[in-house]
């Protein structure tokens, strides 16, 4: 029951946190069609029990354009296909897309489409946009930092959101005791510029 359950609530942090991702991603690959899937990760981090547990997600893509020199006139969209979360076990990982999850039958994509992205100090970005996952959609804003690792694009950074905001967790699973409802979204993007 206990691996059940983290399982689960593997699941819904991962996926918030792959639609937190993988707007992150798109909103900094420099000039990328895609982010580079084999260098680049997209996990959530939520506790189960006072437990960490982090999972991650397999598939997602990211359309971007962006300029450093002229952040205000770039964008990024990403999909996210929630039934690519995976927790290591293939019992899991199909239990979370399940309805009371991710409900990936019926919301196959978590999504995320920026606003508005702003220069910080340092190669730090705010990235506004509207994060869909689970047929609920809101505002957030993502810091990002951004740097060049030879001919490569790197953005880091690490959105927290609340679960429950996006229904994931339903019936039992809503009890916050078991499966808190913070979640930290955490992504390493790469992509090669153009």
């Amino acid at each position: 029951m206990i691996q059940r359950l983290a399982s689960k609530v593997s699941v819904v942090a991962l996926g918030a946190a792959l639609a937190a991702g993988a707007a992150f991603t798109a909103s900094f690959a420099l000039n990328a069609d895609a982010a580079d899937n084999a260098k680049s990760t997209v996990s959530a981090v939520f506790k189960q029990m006072n437990v960490p547990v982090e999972g991650k997600f397999n598939k997602f893509s990211a359309d971007v354009h962006f300029d450093p020199a002229n952040a205000a006139a770039s964008s990024a969209k990403l999909d996210v296909d929630v039934a690519s979360f995976d927790l290591g076990s293939p019992d899991y990982n199909k239990e979370v897309a399940g309805d009371e999850w991710f409900d990936a039958g019926k919301f196959p994509h978590a999504t995320f489409v920026s606003t508005q992205i702003k220069p910080g100090a340092n190669g730090a970005y705010s990235v506004a946009g509207k994060l869909t996952i689970k047929g609920k959609t809101t505002d957030v804003v993502v810091p990002v930092t951004y740097h060049k690792d030879g001919a490569n694009q790197v953005f880091d950074g690490a959105l927290p959101i609340k679960r429950l905001a996006y229904n994931i967790g339903t019936g039992e699973w809503k009890d916050t005791s078991v499966v808190a409802d913070d979640v930290q979204i955490k992504f390493h993007i790469v992509a090669a510029a153009h």
